[in-house]
Order: structure tokens, then C-alpha cells, then sequence
């Protein structure tokens, strides 16, 4: 028999032994429940309209109104307690207002800080509670809400808690601190009102949706829509852990894979509180986001580079005036890019004389689509033979470089390089193959040297050239000069590579998620894209 419904967490994770009154809106009759260890409630009910009540201990108890049927079962979501928000909007201009959307179960302290070389103290937003019992405790929508967003604050709140937008441009964080010492902070990424520096920075932030499975789902886990049932165990429930299946929750078409909302906590963005710019990166895929990002931006400081950061949304939908810019910086792993932005920025490269420094890896790899709902849509839809990122069309007959190739071209053609599968999971220095190009000058280093030994990077460290790793393809421009390749195992190193086009446009590419991390301990990675830097800003 068919279960009515599920219970899970805000993980999608099987809740067992939550209390469930089912009031039949009909007849008024109620009817006392327990999920079992599936989190499946099964019981003498009947098809219609019910007001559930759900409790258990650890989570918030919530009252859901609901239409019961014999065909699709219901699936309850509880939040569980603690602490955890996020910014919505995620990203803004100076001067505009965005809502800060917390869950806590005590009252909490939140205070604003910009994180670039240091962590600056902005100001006090205050201590935040209300008189009702744990009336700071948010409610999750029933259902898949990774496609349509928590929308937090929506529930007995007659006003939105905004805040203005600082006036200078970077990556700032928002601290929560309740008294017990939970503690969570979470990303806010502002732009100039207009722009004010020379270089543009651009974070990441499609790739920090994509990885947030905060809900069930990413376009990692569950990438087409959540299961029938909630997750007991992920590695004997989840298709990512099938070996048989290689990338095989992307073994779909585009158009099965559902939206992933914005508007969601990105557990991934939490930075630890007592670290500073130049500590290791805390955390697996924290390493790849914002805090593995704050690396590139404190470092700009420390070096006397002015820079305005803006996020990839506002470079697709034109906020982003790249026109009014010498150098734009891409950083440690922006891999979701939607077509607009990436054809906006290759015509400012190659028509317009744009000079566009490539400072990650995997980059520009796979297309999305943003909604005006607030929704992105990974189209990563992979026929791959042996895992390879490329994959190949359906019928086997063409072999793709990315995905992105698969849609519109190989972001090579823009950056240099592309990712493939060599090289994977490794880290290791890279090994000077030009010492006569001058982005070598002041380095000391010669043909055949190594430099980049070190990084901040603890998922995988070892060196400068790691983690995921770009190299020159057939459709890396003509004119693309190797100038230095990481010394990885099977030829997986990254490549260090430079073009130049005829309207003065030029690309710099160092292909590896693990450059940025190597910028604090690795003088060489420091001197090189400081020089980069220099040559790119003097070419006005």
C-alpha cells in the first residue's frame, strides 16, 4: 500500500518517528499518526482535504493544510533547529536594499563585515528576537522548495528586514551569533552604484548555486528533480554513488532538469570566524567558492589594486558595464555561465580590446539559463563513455570538449584552455616552459624551473596547478602561447597560456581551481599575475 505521505528534513533525509495529527477538513475527524523509518505515514485515512499538524523533537513543529490522494503522496519538509540565512538578493548595487532571511531558535546578534585583505567591521544591524516563543524559527515549504525557493520571512512577518547595500564595492558577510555560540555567516556580494575602479571582478556565484544542495538537491545530487521517496542513506540510495553510472544524475535531457532557486542558505558559503585572507581554506567545497574566492580579493588589496566586484547575474543582464573597464578577473571556479554573458564578454575580448585574466579552473564549462523567477537551469545534459567532461553527442558520432562546446563552443576558444579529465583530484607546481615571455620578469625563475609549490587549498594540496585542470584544445586560438604547464600526473597539468588579438583584446589563462589559494605562499603566483596585472592596466 501506498503511503499518503513523507516526512523529511530540509536535506531531503527520511524523518522517523515525527507525530502527525491529520484533521480531515470534511468530516473533522482526526486521526493520530507516526512516520515509519522511510519517513512514510500509512493509516486509515481517507482522499480529501486535511490540516496536518507535524512534531518532533529537534525540528520545528509546523501546521500544514494539505489534499491527501491515492495516487502522489505528500511530502512534509521540517527545518531542523539551529542556525543558518542567507542575503536575498544574494547580490546588489551600492545603495540598494536587500532582505537578510534567517532561521534561529534563540535570539541572535547580526552584524555586517566586509572581507577583503582584512575582515572590516561595517556595523551593528542589532540584536534580533520577538516576544513570541522562538519566533525567529522559519518554516519550509512542503515539497521540492529547491525549485521554488524557502521564501523565509514570508510567514507572520508584516514587514521585510532590509538593509542598504554599503557604498564600496566587495564581498562582504553577514554574522550571525546567538548567545548559546551557534554561530553562521553568509555571502553578500555588492557592486558599485557605477563603476569606480579599472578591474572587474566577477564572483562566482551561478557555480555557488549549483553546488548548494541545500534542499535535496543540486546539479550534483538529485540534479533532474527529487526522488519519490526521502534519502535513508545516500550511498545506497542516491544514483550519484552507482558506480555503473558514471555523471549519471546528467544522464538526462536539458529539459528535465528542474530550475534550482536562489533563493536558498548556501551552507557552503560558511566561513569559519576566527580565519583570516591568508589561513587555508576550511572546508571541501568552500574551496571553490567564497571563501577560496576572498583569497583573490584580499590579495588585490594587499597588492593596491582597486577593483569592483560584481556577481555573474550582473554581467548577464547588463549591470555589469564592461565597456567602462581596462581588466576583467575571473577567479578559482566559475563553471556555470550562461550564453549571454559568455558571447558579452568574448566580443569585449575580441572586438572591443578587452583584456580578460582567466584565474580559475573549469571555467565557463557548462551553459545555464537564468529566469526571472529567481531560478537557474543547469543544462548539463552528458553522454559520456568513460566519465570524460566532454562527452559525446547521442549517437556517439561527435566528441564534445565541455559541455558548453555541446551548446554553443568550447570555451576555449575564448580562455585558451578547457577542462578535461586528466589531472583530476591532483595538485602539483608548475614547470616554467618560456622564461622569455614577460609575465616571468622579477620572477628569477628559468626553463625547467618549478614554482607553486604551496597553497591554501586543503582539499587537494599540493601545488599551484590542482584540483581541476585546463589545457589547450583544437579550439584554443591559433596564436595561444604555452607558457608554463603544472607538473600533474599523466600530463594533467594545467596550462599557463596567452593570446593576443588584433584589436587589442588579450586573455591571460593559468587553467587551475588551485591558483588563487597559491597567491599568499607562492611568490612566483604572486609576481606572475602581478605582472599580468601591471601590463594589462598600462595597455589603456
Amino acid at each position: 500500500m501506498k503511503p499518503w505521505a513523507y516526512v523529511s528534513d530540509e536535506m531531503y533525509l527520511a524523518l522517523a518517528g515525527v507525530e502527525a495529527e491529520f484533521q480531515s477538513l470534511e468530516s473533522g475527524q482526526v486521526t493520530l499518526l507516526q512516520s515509519s523509518p522511510r519517513g512514510a505515514f500509512h493509516g486509515g485515512l481517507r482522499p480529501g482535504p486535511y490540516r496536518v499538524v507535524l512534531s518532533k523533537s529537534g525540528y520545528g513543529a509546523k501546521t500544514s493544510t494539505v489534499e491527501l490522494n491515492d495516487e502522489q503522496p505528500v511530502q512534509f519538509r521540517l527545518l531542523a533547529d539551529g542556525l543558518i540565512g542567507y542575503m536575498y538578493p544574494k547580490w546588489a548595487r551600492s545603495g540598494e536594499l536587500c532582505e537578510y532571511r534567517i532561521h534561529s531558535i534563540e535570539q541572535y546578534q547580526l552584524t555586517l563585515w566586509r572581507y577583503g585583505w582584512k575582515k572590516e567591521y561595517v556595523r551593528m544591524i542589532g540584536w534580533v528576537d520577538e516576544h513570541g516563543p522562538q519566533a525567529n524559527r522559519q518554516i519550509l515549504p512542503d515539497g521540492d522548495f529547491t525549485q521554488t525557493g524557502v521564501r523565509w520571512n514570508n510567514d507572520g512577518y508584516p514587514a521585510a528586514p532590509l538593509i542598504p547595500a554599503p557604498d564600496r564595492s566587495g564581498l562582504y558577510y553577514l554574522r550571525a551569533k546567538t548567545p548559546s555560540g551557534r554561530m553562521f555567516s553568509f555571502p553578500w556580494v555588492v557592486a558599485p552604484a557605477s563603476p569606480r575602479a579599472r578591474i572587474a571582478v566577477l564572483a562566482s556565484t551561478n557555480t555557488w548555486n549549483a553546488y548548494n544542495n541545500f534542499g535535496g538537491r543540486s546539479n550534483y545530487v538529485n540534479s533532474d528533480h527529487l526522488p519519490d521517496c526521502p534519502v535513508v542513506n545516500s550511498r545506497q540510495d542516491l544514483s550519484r554513488y552507482r558506480k555503473d553510472l558514471p555523471f549519471g544524475t546528467w544522464r538526462h535531457r536539458d529539459h528535465e532538469f528542474s530550475p534550482l532557486s536562489f533563493d536558498r542558505p548556501e551552507p557552503n558559503n560558511h566561513i569559519f570566524d576566527d580565519f583570516e585572507v591568508t589561513d587555508p581554506v576550511q572546508g571541501r567545497v568552500q574551496c571553490g567558492q567564497a571563501p577560496g574566492e576572498w583569497r583573490l580579493y584580499g590579495w588585490l588589496e594587499r597588492e593596491g589594486f582597486d577593483y569592483d566586484l560584481y556577481a555573474e547575474a550582473q554581467l548577464h543582464d547588463g549591470a555589469l558595464p564592461l565597456e567602462a573597464y581596462s581588466v576583467v578577473i575571473l577567479a578559482v571556479h566559475p563553471e556555470y555561465w550562461t550564453r549571454e554573458m559568455y558571447l558579452r564578454l568574448k566580443d569585449w575580448v575580441f572586438n572591443k580590446g578587452g583584456r580578460l585574466m582567466y584565474l580559475g579552473g573549469n571555467g565557463l564549462n557548462c551553459e545555464v539559463l537564468l529566469n526571472p523567477d529567481g531560478t537557474m537551469r543547469c543544462l548539463s545534459s552528458l553522454y559520456s563513455r568513460h566519465g570524460e567532461l566532454g562527452g559525446v553527442s547521442e549517437d556517439g558520432s561527435i566528441e564534445y570538449e565541455s559541455r558548453m562546446h555541446r551548446r554553443l563552443e568550447s570555451e576555449a576558444n575564448l580562455l585558451g584552455v578547457v577542462c578535461s579529465e586528466t589531472g583530476i583530484m591532483t595538485s602539483a607546481p608548475y614547470r616554467v616552459l618560456d622564461d622569455s615571455h614577460w609575465i616571468f620578469e622579477g620572477t628569477g625563475l628559468r626553463n625547467g624551473d618549478l614554482f607553486g609549490a604551496e597553497t591554501l587549498h586543503e582539499r587537494v594540496p599540493g601545488g599551484a596547478s590542482g584540483h581541476e585542470t585546463d589545457k589547450r584544445s583544437p579550439s584554443s586560438p591559433p596564436n595561444t602561447l604555452l607558457l608554463a604547464k603544472g607538473t600533474n600526473p599523466d600530463e594533467g597539468g594545467s596550462e599557463i597560456v596567452y593570446h593576443e588579438q588584433a584589436g587589442g583584446g588579450a586573455v591571460f589563462s593559468v587553467g587551475s581551481i588551485t591558483w588563487v589559494s597559491a597567491l599568499f605562499p607562492g611568490r612566483g603566483v604572486s609576481r606572475i599575475t602581478r605582472n599580468v596585472l601591471e601590463r594589462f592596466l598600462a595597455k589603456t
